[in-house]
């Protein structure tokens, strides 16, 4: 059994987690910055690295402890590397090279959308390649092919913003505060999903590509206009956003033969989203998985397990590894006209 020493701080969420190539997670911990952010509506980038720099080091040293482990008893150091915001990236990689430079172990630089990509496996293990895989976090929503550790086809993309960063603008304009899924969710359960209408973009196109910029500017002009209730309006938006995902993956079944449909990220953890996707594999004869919600937010185990899976295959990476804000899973994926740099 290999074991991996994982950090992760790619957002505003600084992880560490011992993660064993048999499954087991030895020991973890996720310390988050919601209330140093939550004045501000969303995730200060400055803000957030500071904060890793501070809290890291205590956190490794706990975790390792509550293992009974000592870092020369770890076979790899594994950090994400991007994408996100490139202070926290920074400080994480850094904290990983430093580990592995002290140790002689060998660093694992890891791409966050693989370590999600990558974590249904780490509790489903019947999983195998290929999977069809919605990505939808709150800086990607994507549709890709996961064939192998490494060996990804993109099939659709965002050609604007992510789900997860439509659920925030809604919950800012809804005055819910930050996060803002598990809150629109929250107040969605007292709402009804057909009284306000909104857009459902890109469905019924061809290929399965995002949209949530319109989506967001009706829930603006609903909340401007005063004549809805704000529970009517965050179910109204959450249902919106899972018809978009039932229909556009649903084209995306049609054109793979993958035999099972997987849903990671941090958009993944709403049950509303997770049922109407259940259905969707069911009905098409597809085996479903999607990880429990603590795995779908940012955590270190993913990124344990994603390291892994690369330092079985022999993946390993050298200490002049840089950061990265953007890193396609997919860097041959044909550029989508209207995308942005998150494509």
């Amino acid at each position: 059994m290999a074991l991996i020493l994982a950090l992760e701080s790619s957002c505003d969420d600084s992880a560490v987690a011992l993660v064993g190539s048999d499954r087991q997670i030895l020991a973890q911990a996720v310390v988050g910055q919601n209330d140093a952010h939550r004045p501000f509506g969303g995730v200060v980038p400055e803000i957030a690295a500071r904060a890793h720099v501070e809290i890291l080091p205590g956190m490794i040293r706990q975790v390792l402890h509550e293992a009974d482990i000592a870092i020369g008893e770890v076979d790899a150091i594994a950090a994400t590397a991007g994408p996100g915001l490139i202070g926290g990236v920074m400080v994480g990689l850094l904290a990983g090279k430093g580990l592995a430079l002290s140790s002689g172990k060998p660093l694992i630089a890891v791409n966050h959308l693989e370590g999600h990509a990558l974590s249904p496996r780490l509790v489903d293990v019947k999983l195998g390649f290929p999977y069809l895989l919605l990505l939808a976090s709150g800086g990607h929503c994507q549709l890709l092919e996961v064939r192998g550790v490494g060996d990804y086809r993109r099939l659709a993309t965002t050609i604007d913003d992510a789900a997860g960063e439509a659920f925030d603008k809604a919950a800012k304009l809804l005055d819910l505060g930050y996060p803002g899924g598990p809150a629109i969710e929250a107040l969605a359960r007292n709402g009804d999903s057909a009284a306000v209408p909104l857009p459902r973009p890109l469905v019924g196109a061809k290929e399965p590509h995002f949209s949530f910029a319109g989506l967001k500017a009706a829930v603006q002009r609903a909340v401007a206009s005063g004549a809805h209730r704000p529970e009517d309006i965050a179910a109204s938006f959450q249902q919106a956003v899972v018809d978009c995902f039932v229909d556009r993956t649903r084209r995306a079944l049609e054109v793979s033969d993958a035999p099972s449909l997987v849903v990671a990220g941090g958009v993944a953890a709403n049950s509303s989203v997770r049922s109407a996707l259940k259905k969707l594999a069911a009905d098409h004869g597809r085996r479903f998985s999607v990880p429990p919600g603590w795995l779908c937010t940012d955590n270190a185990a993913m990124i344990g397990w994603a390291g892994a899976e690369r330092f079985a295959a022999g993946m390993v990476d050298g200490l002049d590894t840089p950061a990265r804000a953007r890193w396609p899973l997919d860097p041959e994926g044909e550029k989508v006209r209207g995308a942005g740099v998150k494509a």
